[in-house]
């Protein structure tokens, strides 16, 4: 069970929540551990009421191994937690939704860790019957007490030469990216702890946590100690693009097990591999992802890096990015852009009607120059998007170039 520590923050994605529990029998809460999908669904006024019942609980896994369909039908609905924890469940929920005629939506749901493990058995199980619903950490608007992410909606639905209107007639309070990246997301040590010793020795815990417990359900490990080298090194390339024999060269490890290593950590959430946006134009484009982490300030400790890098701020956008993503119907693609010749946006919102180009700074000052990138971007995709945004660590939003308006990291998110 996770901790209750971001009972008082509201998530943006309680409306995606509310929405998939109208439509489908199952509703699959996805997460890395210790995001808050416990208190999520615990604090959720539509699941108010449900029986919750955890798979961490020795009674309850009994049950859950001597006869599951007993427990599934222990109440009309039922939210049931860590549920990969035993291998018969998901038959057992399957045939409860099917028996309903009509289905009733949102009649159970799941959440759980080890979703390499959950999610191969949900799509063999529950094909056609669940939705799926990821929790990111949390936002700066969450952080904020606010519940909500970026401006992101906002700024797709004007025309650039709005934007300045849309960033400054939205209340954001000027912060500090390093020490945003230094709380990064997790509700327990963004929200109640205030050193970096106590950090520390949370991140210390969390990390033995995931070694002890979720690797040996995952069954995907056979050597602990090369998975935390791989991860490491995974770490110090944030916002690079993925090469898996260069990095299995530096940890010593053959690549397919580099490339398991590295399928374990995305499907934790732990590791994110951002795809490049491709499409058959005239310049070459680089396809390799670039590799993300789903924490920044994990990233930091699990490096051993004192001081945060711009790449860290990337991936502080990133996540913002991706839990905005979470509430949009249908999803937008969230990507990266580069050339063989070396140009290079940082990140690329994809809608079915528009593209939106975001480069990434922590310079105080911004300059023309910084709008190369998207400039390049902006004339090889002009039928698709009237303008750039360049976020930079200083306090203006103002127009950078005729087409890119640079504006705050902190009045975005």
């Amino acid at each position: 069970m996770e901790s209750d520590s971001s009972s008082l923050l509201p998530r943006a994605v309680s409306r995606t929540l509310d929405r998939a529990l109208g439509v489908m029998p199952v509703v699959v809460l996805l997460g890395a551990r210790q995001t808050g999908k416990t208190t999520l669904v615990r604090a959720h006024p539509a699941l108010a009421g449900w029986p919750y019942l955890t798979l961490d609980d020795l009674a309850v896994r009994l049950q859950a191994g001597a006869d599951p369909e007993a427990l599934v039908a222990r109440a009309p609905a039922l939210v049931l937690d860590e549920v990969q924890r035993a291998k018969d469940l998901l038959i057992a929920i399957k045939r409860a939704v099917d028996r309903d005629r009509p289905r009733r939506p949102g009649r159970f749901v799941l959440t759980g860790s080890a979703n390499l493990l959950m999610l191969k058995r949900i799509g063999e199980s529950l094909a056609g019957r669940a939705v799926y619903v990821t929790l990111w950490p949390l936002t700066q608007g969450e952080l904020a007490g606010q519940g909500r992410t970026g401006l992101w909606g906002a700024l797709l639905a004007a025309r650039a030469v709005q934007w300045p209107e849309v960033l400054t007639q939205n209340p954001r309070a000027p912060a500090d990216w390093r020490e945003a990246v230094r709380r990064g997301g997790m509700p327990v040590p963004a929200h109640e702890l205030s050193t970096p010793e106590q950090r520390a020795l949370w991140f210390s815990g969390y990390l033995q946590t995931y070694l002890e417990r979720d690797l040996p359900e995952l069954r995907a490990v056979e050597n602990l100690g090369d998975f935390r080298r791989l991860a490491q090194a995974a770490c110090l390339r944030i916002g690079s693009l993925l090469n898996q024999a260069e990095l299995g060269r530096d940890v010593g490890l053959a690549q397919p097990q580099v490339h398991r290593f590295l399928n374990v950590l995305e499907a934790s959430f732990l590791a994110l591999r951002l795809p490049a946006y491709a499409v058959n134009r005239t310049k070459r484009l680089i396809k390799a992802p670039k590799l993300y982490w789903g924490d920044t300030a994990f990233a930091l400790y699990l490096s051993g890096e004192a001081e945060p890098r711009g790449a860290h701020l990337e991936n502080l956008v990133l996540l913002d990015l991706l839990a905005w993503r979470e509430l949009q119907t249908p999803r937008p693609e969230i990507l990266y852009w580069r050339t063989a010749s070396g140009a290079e946006v940082d990140l690329v919102i994809e809608t079915p009607g528009r593209l939106l180009p975001i480069e990434v700074k922590t310079a105080t000052r911004a300059v023309p120059a910084d709008a190369r990138g998207l400039e390049s971007f902006l004339d090889e995709y002009k039928d698709k998007c009237d303008g750039g945004l360049l976020l930079y660590g200083g306090d203006e939003v103002f127009p950078l170039t005729q087409r890119v308006i640079a504006a705050p990291w902190w009045r975005v998110l």
